[in-house]
């Protein structure tokens, strides 16, 4: 027995599995065995007391799980972090534990009641005494972590728990002695691998698969070379031992049913410690504000959302609710997050729904010179569809040629800075690029519920969904159309091949012969399969009236291919008259721009397909400048391209029979957003019937 170790235990006299706050308590209330649990607890103590001292708390009646005492709190010298419980069910075991230290003369020390930590279950101190590592995610917050490095002087560690299975750390993390580390790889997010990885060499690294985890062989007790479990395999046995470790296994199947097992049962109340440590955490928080209609838009949610999936966590500090119908809301909210690199993560997704640092925060944007033409500094920031401000020695500037998955260059102008939206393959040598996540924000309209219902058709909000009125959704775009046409504004089109076979493109041959179409972009195929329908009335090979096959068809397309590359062009095959109607014939008899980007599978291809991939996403770039609105027909290259392309404002809406494909579109985030999940010829023939149907009505009213 080693007399400087010491364990603290609860003898089971009143445990039972009486409630479900875990994932193995689901079907085993009062299913464990009171004699049973008696008899496995008292091998543990005794297999235990073999080893160190034990000390015993008196269990108190209506708090079963005291038993567990690694939840009690967390212990180094004489200094104690009571546990503050997450769940009601256990809050009550606190001042027992609490009176329990103090009459052994600890220096207690209390978390706010609102900031949950769940002792040693969710923290473990390194054997050799050098950091500790601490748990988050389920039942710790990540922000009594800066107080635990405060209070014990040491250096904290914190790792993200990913499967409610492992709800503490102590459920599938155990760190042994001379630095080996026992652990379930896969109950950890990636940073927290890496972390891992970064801090325990991989000689020293005992990885162990889910059969084992799910035995619990992380929750195990370790007195220098012993180490004491519920259950092991054969190999992770050999493999412990051969690091020099001594297996003890003592069956622990009713505690289990509570989700607990040897390391649950016990406290260590004497851990190692070394001289030269100080408190040290990579924790970083910020303070955010959020302004608009917070609730009805979902935007707090998101927020929240955002925060914990990222892998950090929140304190709503101020909410200040909107009391009337016009009014908005607003919120700060501090973010807290395990390093910089994950809090800049959290805090561009952040920044991306309109969040923004607290007036006394802000700071200027970080810049950092380009050496490299077409190549960025590491950690640019990534622009997003909205418009965009950054802070440059104090003021902020209005970020331009705003478009999503670019970094902004900022260069001295004659009145001041100019900040661009650029790709990294136009970044140019001195430029200077805006990097982390500060002094940035994005703009983000609180409009008010007014307008977003008097509008006659308000265009509907991002989303997707096959069980939609198709006819409801054609009627709001068509009275969106008929009113951009009407002032002088402008539609563009991006669409594919499928618009041809579906029967569509006498539909878009119209649209664009009445003014509809300011633009459209495609690729090879979209004018190939309209000009072989003009030319010879089939499309790939299949007659456009009657659906059959036509023999030799499957080689009109390279026909129709030769005969306009003798022409010379498009334009110049309808001026000799050789395309006498369709798609491409309208564009250029009215003038409509259009842009063809090629790629490798591309037959031909025609002289106008742009095969230089760069020049083709500059004119589409050209082509989709002050656009109102961009009708994506069934072709998700193009559309995704055209997206990526387009700020916030342009009312989108993607037409594709493949759900996954209008999600895609849809997940770009922008409210102007409508995702239709259909043929794209029945919905381009239901928009020329509403489109008649309003010129009716409107000659009618002209009329009267």
């Amino acid at each position: 027995m080693t007399d400087a170790i010491r364990f603290l235990m609860c003898p089971p006299d009143h445990y039972d599995v009486d409630y479900v706050i875990n994932p193995w308590m689901e079907g085993n209330i009062h299913k464990s065995s009171y004699d049973r649990a008696v008899e496995q607890w008292q091998k543990l103590h005794h297999t235990i007391k073999d080893h160190a001292i034990v000390d015993l708390v008196q269990p108190e009646k209506g708090w079963p799980d005291m038993v567990f005492t690694a939840n009690a709190g967390l212990v180094l010298d004489k200094t104690v972090v009571i546990s503050r419980f997450y769940h009601k069910e256990r809050q009550g075991e606190e001042p027992y534990f609490k009176a329990w230290f103090e009459s052994q003369g600890f220096t207690v020390h209390e978390l706010p009641k609102d900031l949950p930590f769940e002792g040693a279950g969710d923290a473990l101190l390194d054997r050799e005494g050098r950091y500790l590592w601490a748990g988050y995610g389920f039942r710790s917050e990540l922000d009594s972590h800066s107080l635990l490095a405060e209070w014990l002087n040491i250096e904290v560690l914190s790792l993200r728990l990913m499967d409610d299975r492992f709800y503490h750390l102590d459920t599938c993390f155990c760190p042994l002695t001379g630095g080996y580390l026992l652990y379930y790889p896969p109950a950890f997010d990636s940073y927290s691998n890496r972390l891992i990885e970064l801090r325990v060499p991989p000689e020293k690294r005992i990885a162990i698969d889910e059969p084992d985890a799910v035995n619990f062989a992380c929750n195990a007790v370790n007195i220098n070379q012993t180490v004491i479990m519920n259950k092991i395999s054969d190999n992770l046995k050999s493999r412990l031992s051969e690091a020099g470790f001594n297996v003890v296994e003592t069956p622990l199947t009713e505690f289990l049913k509570a989700g607990g097992a040897a390391k649950c049962l016990t406290l260590r109340v004497t851990e190692p410690i070394i001289e030269d440590r100080h408190a040290a955490t990579q924790l970083e928080s910020r303070t955010v504000c959020l302004q608009g209609h917070l609730l009805d838009a979902g935007l707090i949610n998101r927020a929240l959302d955002l925060v914990v999936e990222g892998g950090g966590s929140f304190q709503v500090q101020n909410f200040n609710l909107g009391e009337q119908r016009q009014s908005t809301s607003s919120a700060q909210i501090k973010i807290s997050a395990p390093s910089h690199e994950v809090m800049e993560e959290i805090m561009s997704q952040l920044i991306d729904i309109g969040a923004f640092s607290l007036q006394e925060d802000v700071q200027d944007a970080k810049l950092e010179t380009v050496h490299q033409h077409g190549v960025s500094p590491d950690d640019f920031y990534v622009t997003t569809i909205y418009p965009t401000e950054v802070r440059i020695a104090g003021e902020w500037v209005r970020v331009q040629n705003q478009r999503m998955d670019g970094a902004i260059a900022v260069t001295e102008g004659p009145s001041g800075p100019i900040a661009r939206c650029k790709l990294l393959r136009d970044l140019e040598v001195g430029e200077k690029v805006v990097v982390d996540v500060m002094g940035i924000r994005t703009i983000r309209k609180a409009e008010s519920r007014e307008q977003r219902n008097n509008q006659e058709f308000g265009f509907m909000s991002a989303g997707v969904s096959s069980e939609r009125r198709v006819e409801l959704i054609v009627e709001q775009v068509a009275w969106e159309m008929r009113q951009i046409r009407d002032r002088g504004g402008k539609v563009v089109v991006t669409a594919g091949p499928v618009v041809i076979h579906t029967g569509g493109s006498q539909h878009l041959s119209r649209l664009i012969r009445e003014g509809y179409v300011q633009a459209l972009l495609g690729g090879n195929a979209i004018a190939v399969h309209d000009i072989e329908q003009s030319m010879m009335g089939t499309s790939l090979g299949v007659d456009m009236k009657q659906g059959v096959a036509v023999k030799g068809g499957h080689r009109h397309h390279l026909k129709v291919i030769n005969t306009i590359r003798r022409c010379g062009s498009i334009a110049s095959a309808v001026r000799q008259g050789v395309i006498t109607s369709g798609i491409m014939y309208e564009c250029v008899r009215n003038d409509v721009p259009f842009s063809l980007a090629g790629s490798i599978r591309d037959d031909g291809p025609l002289p106008d397909t742009q095969m230089d991939l760069i020049q083709a996403q500059q004119h589409y770039s050209q082509l989709l400048q002050d656009t109102d609105m961009i009708l994506m027909l069934s072709t998700m290259l193009h559309s995704i391209g055209v997206g990526n392309m387009t700020p916030s404002g342009v009312k989108m809406v993607c037409v594709d029979i493949n759900p996954a494909v209008v999600t895609k579109l849809s997940d770009r985030g922008s409210v102007e957003s409508v995702g239709v999940v259909t043929d794209v010829g029945l919905f381009l023939s239901l928009l020329v019937k509403q489109l008649d149907r309003l010129t009716s009505r409107y000659d009618a009213k002209t009329a009267v």
